[in-house]
């Protein structure tokens, strides 16, 4: 049974909550739909990284006043104008909230959008009046990772298994179900041949990525492998040993470049090599992420830009050289004050959503430099996934984007984003630059 997206008007919930000295119960951001102003927010400091907390523990032991580390202060802006442009450019145009359990992750395509929770259903949404319109339905539950290519459909479950589902347009939407990988009686041959000893993951995939023109599909695991599946026929042709940790998400570029992200703190870059034999694919290099662990990755649509989410609150991005096509570090997007948990990117928008319940729009300007155009707020549990696909405004026209938030607190919505130049958020605390990452030493 649907209920109705009232969340916003409803007590706020104490399991996300922190309590003072007097019991009484404190959110540590606002509960209104709009952040405080910009002149009144208490300036923090940075959220220090576990290498970094543990120096500073050394230098307490050793030293009985501790020297006071040196931290540039953003300056004020203009509150009024912040707080207008906050107001105006986004809202939210639909909740939902099913008996699914928690929201873990989505995936758009074709004008449709689909969900995957605790529960054993991945729910269809048809665009742009998001209403249900059909339901992937199996035995295993919990769906934690879901893709769409063309017209098939992969879902990743608890029991580490993929399933595949082919869509049909015949009049009315239909999902038929191909195939379950790994495929049954696989474990045995892979066994007797000798070369993959365990085709299946050894702990839940976290993330899955599709590369179409060359027929292979990605899963991740938090059993630190990459897994590669050849589409044709779901046979593991590869197994990647990519991180000495967890790894918790994947990308990949047009150009067939793989990423990684991991627990260790680190993104990786992996290129496929056609005439290296069983192990095609190749580690090129390795991105350190500030000691802060890496939950999440996205890709621009010309793959200039990659971004990674982090456990510290930053989106620590890289840059594609035009010329050598190297990475380099860019800087990193504060906003956040809990770990970024997932992302996504359209157009020059990124969309970011975190455990402090909410979401945050950014446009990608020409000049290189990111604007928060929006704060999405009004989820009662930490965002887990996100979608964003571009759109029109109808009631102005103007160019935006139409943002759908997953969250564990069960609910889904959509908002509209809209992009209006002259109320963008530009001040030294909402627009990056490289100096505007700070650690503490």
């Amino acid at each position: 049974m649907d209920m109705a997206s009232s969340l916003e008007e409803g007590p706020p919930n104490p399991s996300f909550a922190m309590r003072d000295d007097n019991n009484t119960i404190r959110f540590p951001r606002s509960s209104s739909t709009k952040e405080l102003p910009l002149s009144d927010a208490v300036c923090l400091p940075p959220r220090l990284s576990a290498t970094t907390a543990a120096s500073l523990s050394l230098l307490h032991h050793h030293h009985s006043q501790p020297p006071t580390p040196r931290i540039s202060f953003a300056s004020k802006v203009d509150a009024a104008a912040a707080a207008a442009a906050d107001a105006s450019a986004y809202r939210c145009i639909s909740s939902v909230l099913k008996k699914d359990g928690q929201i873990l992750c989505v995936a758009a395509a074709n004008g449709l959008i689909y969900s995957g929770s605790q529960g054993n259903v991945v729910r269809v949404w048809k665009l742009p009046e998001f209403a249900e319109c059909g339901q992937l339905k199996t035995k295993a539950c919990m769906v934690v990772a879901l893709q769409v290519s063309n017209d098939r459909v992969y879902a990743a479950y608890a029991d580490c298994k993929i399933r595949v589902w082919r869509r049909t347009w015949e009049g009315v939407i239909k999902h038929v179900r191909v195939a379950t990988v790994p495929m049954a009686g696989s474990f045995v041959r892979s066994y007797i041949s000798g070369k993959d000893k365990m085709m299946k993951h050894l702990g839940p995939i976290t993330s899955l990525a599709i590369n179409t023109s060359d027929d292979i599909l990605y899963s991740a695991a938090v059993d630190k492998t990459v897994k590669v599946w050849r589409i044709s026929d779901f046979k593991c042709i590869e197994t990647i040993q990519a991180h000495p940790e967890p790894i918790n998400a994947i990308a990949l570029a047009d150009d067939g470049v793989l990423y990684t992200a991991s627990d260790d703190a680190t993104v990786r870059v992996w290129r496929r090599n056609f005439c290296s034999g069983s192990r095609p694919h190749s580690l090129t290099v390795t991105l350190p992420a500030k000691h802060s662990p890496v939950k999440t990755l996205a890709l621009t649509y010309d793959g200039a830009v990659l971004y990674g989410g982090c456990t510290d609150g930053y989106v620590h991005y890289w840059l594609k050289g035009w010329f050598s096509g190297q990475l380099q570090y860019g800087g990193a997007l504060p906003g956040h004050t809990h770990a970024v948990m997932c992302l996504a990117s359209a157009g020059n928008y990124l969309v970011t959503g975190s455990a402090d319940s909410t979401g945050r729009v950014w446009v990608r300007e020409l000049d290189g430099l990111h604007s928060c155009v929006a704060v999405l707020q009004g989820h009662r549990g930490p965002i887990r996934c996100v979608a964003v696909f571009m759109s029109r405004v109808e009631e102005s026209g103007e160019e935006g984007c139409t943002v759908c938030t997953g969250s564990l607190d069960g609910v889904i919505k959509m908002w509209r984003v809209r992009n209006n130049n002259t109320t963008l958020i530009r001040d030294s605390t909402l627009t990056n630059a490289r100096s505007e990452y700070f650690e503490l030493t």
